[in-house]
């Protein structure tokens, strides 16, 4: 299948809202020189689309999800496609200020979401090819969210000053409307490589069953074995997730890439051995953090305990979202994921970057994944 693709790749550019600390800490990264350069041997590589770039957007889960849907149909139909992230997008904000102005305004509103949220588009309303709805209006070759973000915003504040019980029955018009404005209307169908297609039979000719996927996750805070509603501010919906030793989860996600599942991954990419520009993310040992780039290093050894209090005291946080498409090792036989990101292709990999495993144990938050691909973690 041809791929089509409109998005125009502008290479890195800084986020918007919640990445905007994260790019200090990039961009500071990337002005260093390194002399020092890994050499990688792929073990798997699974079929993906072309590395995306989310532009001025806080819209990684969406890119995320949609291109871990892509790898999907491939893998189930062999349909290969390039999904439109914005559909999502444009699904997904009503529902957002549907709860902001129920909780009274006592609830995040930002442009952030998770995985399960592009899976409940699917499951809600469908999927659409890129062609079919871009998000793009009056010429625009790429996307920047800065005013429509703010236009929310400012609309649900005022929404929920007003007294008391005297909710406006029009918000959802008047949200509509702003992202209509912005990103478009909704198409209720479209035509693809000569047919037509609604939404859900799209979503169905591509075999992709919203049901069959599961939020994974490792925190001794709750009882491994259960679900529960983790604690980050971008769960609005309060998807749920398995809790699973860390163990089990790095093993789960290896052997899903080797059988030829990828990973849809969330994560904190606010350390310095986060590196897009080296297209690589380490976590050095104590002592070692001015080696970077400038030659091996030894890495920290992460543990249940040492990842959990990353979490509990916030140096670990859902920062960004992408998607891991392959496996690979280094010259000294160490294991890397290879993960697609969305900041366009501008690093010596094509946009893609390989995670070493420490850094995998200590800064995943979840990963979503299909439920075969882990029936022995489920047992």
């Amino acid at each position: 299948m041809k791929i089509t693709n409109k998005f125009i790749y502008t290479g890195f550019v800084s986020l918007i809202a919640s990445f905007f600390l994260m790019n200090i800490s990039l961009l500071a990264q990337d002005a260093e020189s390194g002399s020092f350069s890994y050499s990688f041997k792929s073990l798997a590589d699974i079929t993906a689309t072309s590395v995306k770039n989310q532009c001025q957007t806080g819209t990684c889960w969406s890119y995320s999800t949609s291109s871990f849907l892509e790898s999907e149909a491939a893998r189930i139909s062999g349909h290969v496609v390039d999904l439109s992230e914005m559909a999502t997008v444009r699904y997904t904000y009503p529902l957002k200020a549907d709860i902001y102005l129920r909780m009274q305004g006592k609830y995040q509103f930002s442009a952030g979401s998770l995985c399960h949220d592009v899976l409940n588009a699917a499951s809600g309303w469908g999927l659409a090819p890129q062609e079919a709805y871009t998000g793009l209006q009056d010429g625009e070759t790429f996307h920047n969210h800065g005013d429509m973000d703010a236009a929310l915003l400012a609309t649900v504040e005022a929404l929920v000053k007003k007294p008391s019980g005297t909710l406006d029955p029009r918000w959802k018009e008047t949200i509509d409307g702003i992202l209509d404005t912005y990103l478009g209307e909704l198409p209720t169908s479209f035509d693809f490589e000569g047919t037509s297609y609604t939404p859900e039979s799209f979503r169905d000719y591509l075999g992709i069953d919203p049901q069959a996927y599961i939020n994974i996750t490792s925190f001794s805070h709750h009882p491994f074995g259960k679900t529960f509603i983790l604690e980050v501010p971008d769960n609005f919906s309060k998807g749920e997730f398995y809790n699973v030793p860390l163990d089990d989860l790095q093993r789960s996600v290896e052997a899903a890439i080797v059988n030829g599942y990828t990973v849809a991954w969330d994560a904190d990419v606010s350390e310095k051995g986060f590196s897009f520009r080296n297209g690589m993310a380490l976590l050095p040992a104590a002592g070692e953090e001015s080696k970077l780039w400038k030659q091996e290093i030894v890495e920290a050894d992460v543990t249940q305990e040492s990842r959990q209090k990353g979490f509990d005291n916030q140096t670990t946080t859902d920062d960004h979202l992408m998607h891991i498409v392959g496996l690979a090792t280094d010259q000294s036989g160490k294991k890397y994921f290879v993960i697609k990101n969305s900041w366009g292709q501008g690093n010596e990999y094509g946009g893609r970057q390989y995670i070493s495993m420490a850094y995998f144990r200590a800064k995943t938050i979840a990963v979503l994944i299909h439920k075969d691909a882990v029936k022995r973690v489920l047992r």
